[in-house]
């Protein structure tokens, strides 16, 4: 089936906000050392998707994950987990905003250990709802209204504006306006997309910075002994708190216990029976 204008049209604005981001994130991984994952070949997997997968073993196609230790023959360890995402109504974006969080947040339980960072980048319409939604669960957010769109597209003279009553014929016309358009004015889109939202876009890698160059200022080790006493009611529960001897002698070690913080206020959390387990978790944290 033919590929309708309205949805071509639609994608030359998605991926022009890509094309927007990409080139300020390999900057920044070239700054920092690292590795950029992004749609495209790399050695070390199959397909062209930057699929990533949870501890469900759910597969989740991102656009952007920046990786510690990472090549393109090598999967590093993800440092931050980036999405772009465009819609032009606002029925449509908070279930846009839902899929990036269902998208993401699986893999920030699976990665809890490194502590990513999460962020979106969205244009078009979005309500404040779907942004709040998105920011309530700690993901840096970027927001590029549909008027900026325009004003991006009508600097290289398409006018970008539509409706849904917009005919597939107008859509057509805008395609093949932009098929005309030489690299360098397609360029010229992209760059008016971030320019228009320069406060935010440095808001936003000032923050992601804060992630990769936090340093280690502490770990907490809390090694618990005794059994868990468990009790059907509240009174039942102080009872047993106003009548424990915490003078004791310890009873066998349960589990440790390890909080690990950050100079930027994140917090690794983990609890490990065997000793060893709790070794390896700190060998792997480095010098970071």
């Amino acid at each position: 089936m033919a590929e309708s204008p309205a949805h071509r049209f639609g994608q030359i604005i998605g991926d022009s906000l890509e094309a927007a981001v990409e080139p300020l994130l390999a900057d920044f991984a070239n700054e920092h050392g690292l590795y950029l994952d992004k749609k495209g070949k790399r050695t070390c997997r199959r397909g062209a998707k930057a699929s990533w997968t949870d501890l469900y073993n759910n597969t989740h196609d991102l656009d952007f994950v920046l990786e510690r230790g990472g090549s393109d023959a090598k999967r590093g360890r993800p440092a931050a987990f980036i999405e772009t995402a465009w819609r032009r109504y606002t029925k449509h974006s908070r279930n846009k905003a839902q899929e990036i969080q269902g998208a993401i947040l699986p893999l920030l339980e699976t990665y809890r250990r490194d502590a990513p960072f999460a962020g979106a980048i969205l244009a078009g319409v979005f309500t404040e709802g779907a942004l709040a939604q998105l920011k309530s669960l700690g993901f840096a957010v970027v927001y590029i209204p549909f008027e900026d769109v325009i004003q991006a597209f009508r600097h290289v003279g398409i006018d970008a504006h539509f409706g849904e009553a917009t005919r597939d014929a107008d859509f057509a016309r805008k395609v093949r306006a932009w098929s005309r358009l030489s690299p360098g004015k397609r360029a010229r889109v992209s760059r008016f997309l971030i320019e228009a939202s320069s406060p935010q876009i440095t808001a936003f890698f000032e923050r992601l910075r804060g992630v990769i160059v936090r340093k280690l200022t502490g770990i907490r080790i809390t090694p618990l002994h005794g059994e868990a006493a468990e009790t059907r009611t509240v009174k039942e529960a102080i009872y047993f708190v106003d009548r424990y001897d915490e003078t004791a002698a310890h009873s066998a070690l349960v589990r440790y216990e390890v909080e690990v913080l950050y100079s930027n206020g994140d917090r690794i959390q983990g609890a490990f029976a065997a000793k060893g387990d709790a070794i390896s978790f700190l060998e792997s944290l480095g010098e970071a």
